[in-house]
């Protein structure tokens, strides 16, 4: 009897689900993104093709502040019917459950992701009066800093900063952390020689083209191609590795049938040569087309690995 009940409820859920979907959408779908630059960018670019596919227009909204917490809280409350969605980072599902000791959410927990997006390169930048133009002469210098060189990075916990303690472990060097508010003033301090190198994301690449940033090396496995005179940190010190990725999530207990729409509506435009250049006119992104097993993977695979770093480091903020 049990069984019998289960298997009806579990059907009827299956058939609910069906339904939505096949009524999906039957609104304006609103996509929240927890930052300006990249996030916006992509959101504006795959919102314009999805929402010619669906029949619905795609609102792009910001929600800056608190590390994604406010646009991921509004995702995470919203209705669970494909209509609230939001950009997330690689980071809100990976580092900022280890960082952040107090959310008014879980981002494992309370989200349903979608499909991956694209992926983005960070550059290992200094100011162009730095002595240093390659990565042996920066860390042959950094080790002979007395006392150690800052680096700049766009706050604690974040990509940027996790990114340069790898490389401080893997180069055996010393470097004194200096945490900005957001990358724009953490580029600036580099600029004018405040801190000796940075991290930085597709956003120095004007800045690494004009002049005003030296881009020694680039964390990602291979070369961008908009700037592929720069070689890869891994082509120094083999083996290093460290890309950052954005993905589209919504509410957990959206429909199975209406996450499979909007996964279907988003890999087409990202498999395009028109949404690819955009991309990478944007400062080296890259569409990341993934399967939900594959993407499940990275997501367990960049918890483990940044909680490691986290626990490591004694990060935590209250």
């Amino acid at each position: 009897m049990f069984l019998t009940r289960l298997a009806a409820i579990l059907f009827m859920a299956l058939f609910a689900g069906t339904i939505a979907a096949q009524r999906y959408p039957a609104q304006p779908i609103k996509i929240f993104v927890t930052a300006v630059g990249a996030p916006d960018l992509i959101s504006r670019v795959l919102g314009e093709k999805m929402g010619e596919a669906l029949g619905q227009p795609i609102v792009v909204e910001a929600r800056v502040g608190g590390s994604g917490s406010v646009a991921g809280e509004i995702v995470a409350r919203a209705a669970p019917d494909g209509h609230t969605l939001l950009l997330c980072t690689d980071a809100m599902l990976t580092i900022t459950p280890h960082v952040i000791a107090k959310m008014s959410f879980n981002p494992n927990k309370d989200f349903a992701p979608i499909a991956t997006l694209a992926s983005s390169e960070l550059f290992l930048a200094v100011g162009p009066n730095q002595p240093y133009k390659t990565i042996p002469e920066f860390i042959e210098f950094a080790k002979k800093a007395r006392p150690p060189l800052a680096y700049g990075s766009n706050g604690i916990g974040g990509q940027h900063h996790l990114t340069m303690e790898m490389f401080k472990a893997r180069a055996g060097i010393d470097l004194l952390h200096v945490p900005y508010k957001g990358a724009t003033p953490a580029a600036t301090a580099a600029i004018t020689g405040e801190v000796a190198a940075l991290f930085s994301g597709g956003a120095a690449g004007p800045l690494i083209r004009s002049g005003r940033l030296r881009a020694l090396a680039v964390a990602g496995s291979k070369r961008v191609a908009a700037l592929p005179e720069v070689p890869t940190v891994g082509e120094f010190l083999p083996g290093f590795a460290n890309s950052v990725w954005l993905a589209l999530c919504a509410p957990r207990l959206t429909p199975e049938p209406v996450l499979s729409r909007l996964r279907a509506e988003i890999n087409k435009p990202l498999a395009t040569l028109d949404v690819k250049e955009k991309f990478n006119r944007a400062g080296g992104l890259d569409p990341l087309i993934t399967t939900p097993a594959e993407f499940a993977e990275m997501i367990r695979e960049g918890y483990e690995k940044y909680g490691k770093l986290v626990k490591e480091l004694g990060l935590r903020v209250d």
